[in-house]
């Protein structure tokens, strides 16, 4: 779907259930996220972007989801993909999950760019938005030097591990 000299993204499809549980099992990828689900809720989310994914276009108040591949090894990496609010908004929510092993490596770095180019080049999206926990430096970093400006932050907006997070909210506007 989406391809880079590097990566290809492309749907996430039935066989990528181990990969999902994988990144959704592992503390290390869900430290900023969420607390660690249980298999049955994960496996339930799991369908969710599946069937959200395989009927996906611009205007479905929907995930689209997308497995990143090494193309050069032919290596699963992640996940990636955004959450569309076309209507009224014309902006997308984008998020992440690596595998630690490649984590720090430039792949979200890659993806994310591919995805943003996706979202306002090829969707025509006015504006592409995230949430980054606060503490989460390397999200927040990637992402402002892809462009994102810090519009600010949500206080005690989610809770993690009993704790409560403060939410970081960044944007990149399309240029016109």
């Amino acid at each position: 779907m989406i391809e880079t000299p590097k990566l290809l993204l492309r749907k996430i499809t039935l066989q990528d259930w181990p990969l999902f549980l994988k990144l959704h099992k592992d503390e290390r990828v869900m430290r900023w996220v969420s607390d660690t689900l249980d298999e049955p809720s994960i496996h339930e989310k799991f369908m969710q972007r599946y069937e959200d994914t395989s009927t996906w276009h611009k205007e479905s108040p929907c995930w689209l989801t997308l497995v990143v591949v090494d193309k050069h090894t032919g290596n699963e990496v992640g996940l990636h993909g955004f959450y569309s609010q076309w209507s009224p908004y014309q902006q997308a929510e984008i998020g992440f999950l690596l595998l630690p092993e490649y984590q720090g490596k430039g792949y979200a770095k890659a993806a994310t760019q591919a995805v943003i180019d996706f979202i306002l080049k090829d969707c025509s999206f006015h504006k592409v938005i995230a949430t980054v926990s606060e503490g989460n430096i390397a999200s927040f970093s990637l992402l402002k030097s892809l462009g994102f400006t810090h519009e600010g932050t949500l206080k005690d907006n989610f809770k993690i591990a009993d704790q409560w997070i403060n939410d970081q909210k960044l944007a990149l506007i399309a240029n016109n």
